[in-house]
């Protein structure tokens, strides 16, 4: 089973966007329990509110410089290579190459900036924590170098299909990261933390090479700056890498506000995140990733690229609105299960989970933004994303100054949540505008059937709620966790049963996907024929 995943090779987007999901889920349990680590280690106080702020800016540069370059350059100019595997290895030595020197000087050039770079995204901290948390940041600024390599053997691995292998590398990343808060805190300290976390990039990075050797590739010292695959890529990384500045400055602003906020705030800021990031990589990126190819291939075909828009949009829709529901109705027992422990205490608690609320209201729009994003891309239009994202950012500017006074934390995701949907209205109207339709009336119809379920699902999960509390009780991990259970189980169950009874397309596609994914059965069904078509 497992060689099979290694090798496999999606024909669908449904197919493809099943072993994303899948082997990604492994590493965002792992994220969870990094964070249950980190809650239960120091809490949601200042000792945490350093860490997370350390941790932006060398994360900023490594999407910035690094993703930015590689999901839009290397893959479609390495692919383009692969029939002449000694060009197609000459072009990887040479991006290593230029990019460990780059990452190099970037790195300590910013390790230099700290004092100064902490003082502007942390003004309401005082003298000793700047102190700390600029060295936490210097120390940290290691790991965009180890993730920028890991990150351009990764690419490869993409190009050979080997989805497998790269979708696990968080998991090491996040084993890293727990190792610093268990066993580095203890000889160093909240500097431990750091430390953990380029032990986890370095980690990222060497789970990666025995794969890639397997390959055929072989080290070696070339440095080519006029190698004209080289100046593709970093031609066409900068489009992509406007679009993602807009992602970070979103949460380097609250940052900053949530630093002038009560201690703790950009923890359970961060935290509620880190939850709701859960099924928005699951599902949305999963989906996004898979229907890039596609987009791609029929963006000359005006109608088929139209009906590949809206299958991607209403099967993340079938998976992420009931997502949506169940982290609203079980939010307490999911902060509580996932972060309730050691030193996270009740208060740190109600506020994670009042914020985590309002992250999960805009759940839907921040995935099928993935998905709209990278339709504009297939278009070769950057630019639209990286306007409308502007716009996004800065309504997410203001709304949060707005908001942050009469609901504290909590307005930051509030904010976080309407800026999303704004900017996804403004990309459906303006791909509406350039398209003239974008099959509206079959993803009303699918979106009708779904609401359905999803409502009877809120439904049947809240009323399984109190039957389980009174057998189990509260006051336990193990109560609290089999409520969460049982809740979600026969929610679940209730979904997909209407669903069922609906007779939703959606539904049918990911049963037959699945089928003929893993248990290699004959498919018949007309959906999957019609998502055979689209691919």
């Amino acid at each position: 089973m497992l060689k099979k995943i290694f090798n496999s090779q999606s024909k669908t987007i449904t197919s493809a966007a099943i072993i994303l999901g899948a082997a990604s889920l492994v590493s965002r349990l792992l994220g969870v329990l990094r964070d249950r680590v980190l809650a239960g280690e120091f809490g949601a106080g200042a000792e945490l509110d350093m860490y997370y702020a350390a941790f932006r800016i060398p994360d900023l540069i490594f999407n910035l410089l690094v993703l930015g370059a590689l999901s839009a350059g290397f893959i479609p100019i390495f692919t383009s290579y692969l029939n002449n595997k000694e060009k197609a290895w000459r072009l990887t030595n040479i991006c290593l190459n230029v990019m460990f020197v780059a990452l190099i000087i970037i790195s300590g050039l910013f390790v230099v900036l700290a004092p100064w770079l902490v003082k502007i995204i942390t003004p309401g901290f005082g003298s000793a924590e700047l102190k700390i948390t600029t060295t936490l940041t210097q120390i940290m600024f290691l790991s965009p170098i180890f993730l920028g390599l890991s990150g351009l053997i990764g690419s490869v691995l993409q190009s050979f299909k080997k989805f497998f292998i790269y979708s696990i590398a968080p998991v090491f990343y996040n084993i890293g990261i727990i190792i610093g808060a268990l066993y580095f805190t203890k000889y160093w300290g909240i500097y431990g933390l750091a430390w953990g976390v380029v032990l986890g990039a370095l980690m990222h990075l060497l789970i990666q090479i025995p794969m890639v050797i397997s390959l055929g590739y072989r080290y070696k010292l070339i440095f080519d700056l006029t190698d004209k695959g080289l100046r593709e890529i970093l031609k066409m990384m900068v489009p992509r890498t406007f679009g993602l500045i807009i992602s970070q400055i979103n949460f380097l602003v609250v940052t900053i506000i949530g630093s002038t906020l009560a201690v703790g705030s950009i923890t359970i800021f961060n935290l509620a995140n880190n939850i709701q990031s859960f099924p928005l990589g699951l599902f949305g990126v999963s989906f996004a990733i898979a229907a890039f190819p596609t987009f791609s291939e029929l963006a000359n075909n005006k109608k088929k690229f139209i009906d590949s828009v809206s299958l991607a949009s209403r099967q993340i829709l079938f998976f992420v609105l009931p997502a949506s529901a169940l982290l609203i109705i079980l939010r307490a027992q999911i902060v509580r299960v996932v972060l309730g422990t050691g030193r996270f205490n009740w208060e740190d608690t109600v506020l994670t989970l009042e914020t985590l609320s309002l992250f999960a209201f805009s759940l839907f729009a921040q995935s099928l933004v993935l998905v709209l994003v990278r339709a504009f891309y297939a278009q070769r239009d950057s630019k639209t994303p990286f306007y409308v994202g502007l716009i996004a950012a800065f309504a997410n500017i203001i709304l949060s100054l707005m908001l942050i006074e009469p609901f504290g934390v909590s307005g930051l995701a509030l904010a976080f949540s309407l800026a999303n949907i704004l900017n996804l209205l403004l990309l459906v109207l303006i791909l509406h505008y350039r398209l003239g339709k974008l099959d509206g009336e079959k993803i009303a119809a699918s979106l009708i059937k779904i609401m359905t379920a999803t409502f009877m699902l809120a439904i049947t999960a809240q009323a399984v709620k109190y039957p389980i509390e009174k057998i189990m009780g509260l006051q336990t991990f193990v109560g609290v966790a089999t409520q969460t259970i049982a809740a979600t189980a026969v929610g679940l169950a209730a979904y997909f049963l209407i669903c069922w009874l609906l007779k939703s397309e959606e539904l049918e596609i990911f049963i037959n996907s699945f089928k003929k994914k893993f248990l290699k059965r004959p498919v018949i069904a007309e959906a999957i024929v019609e998502e055979d078509k689209l691919t």
